[in-house]
């Protein structure tokens, strides 16, 4: 028997299935807030568990731990998307939802599997509201942000930007400083410590690993850098900040839209 006809005899069978799916309405309310940076209505959705109450979500695998794995992933996906419909940069968006996805390899425990969850949406929400909030850019700005973001450990030119976007180098660089405030030159180099930041919190990566990682012309280059930008050496920010949890309710040096922190642990669902 196929998997089509084995659908059509249950589905002739009116008792078959008693539970009724909950109305989509409150899951894309979800994703929503997720997608314009709402930290308080995605946290307060975390704390009442509501990714755990599995009431009307529908079964997709007999194995409680497994079905709750497809609704994170299903619930991934539709979060990637709709943060991407809303400006997130694509390969970011796209890079994140592996990453959570693929820690699911690791995980045996519904409430993991909750505490993923939470993490994942909360990491999504806080992105999204430092970008909504500093962002309000033309189509050839934030085509230049993808592109930093897809090739941050690159050296990248305002000549490779201007290449890539179609248009002559000094108008994209008028362009850019006055959308953005900043140099291209100093935006570049504002996004490669983020990452730099990220590397030396939550990695053993050595300071010559991470000046080449990100294209720094020399060891010496990215101290002297992260130095002007951050107040302190590479070293010392390592010192203080290694592996400390990510606090978005106070976040003296928490990672920009382009880190990677971990929000408060809760409960869970849309």
């Amino acid at each position: 028997m196929s998997y089509k006809d084995e659908w059509l005899m249950i589905e002739a069978n009116d008792d078959i299935d008693e539970d009724f799916h909950r109305e989509p309405t409150e899951e894309f309310l979800f994703y929503r807030a997720v997608a314009n940076g709402d930290v308080e209505t995605v946290r307060r959705n975390c704390e009442q568990a509501r990714f755990e109450d599995q009431e009307g979500v529908g079964v997709l695998s007999r194995n409680p731990v497994t079905n709750m794995k497809y609704h994170f992933v299903v619930t991934t996906a539709m979060i990637t998307r709709m943060c991407r419909q809303y400006g997130m940069e694509l390969e970011q968006a796209f890079r994140l939802s592996d990453f959570y996805i693929r820690q699911l390899d690791d995980i045996h425990t519904e409430s993991e599997v909750c505490r993923l969850h939470d993490e994942m949406v909360m990491d999504y929400t806080e992105r999204m509201r430092k970008y909504r909030h500093s962002n309000a850019n033309s189509k050839h700005i934030n085509a230049c942000r993808e592109y930093i973001y897809s090739h941050i450990k690159e050296r990248i030119t305002i000549e490779d930007l201007a290449d890539a976007l179609g248009v002559s180098a000094s108008y994209l660089s008028r362009l850019f400083k006055k959308e953005t405030g900043v140099s291209v030159s100093a935006y570049i180099r504002d996004r490669k410590i983020d990452m730099a930041k990220n590397l030396l919190r939550f990695s053993d990566a050595s300071m010559i690993d991470i000046a080449n990682r990100l294209a720094f012309s020399s060891q010496s280059h990215f101290i002297q850098q992260f130095k002007e930008s951050v107040g302190m050496t590479p070293k010392k920010y390592r010192d203080k900040y290694y592996m400390v949890e990510w606090n978005i309710e106070s976040e003296p040096d928490a990672p920009t839209q382009d880190g990677c922190g971990k929000p408060p642990a809760g409960p869970d669902k849309p």
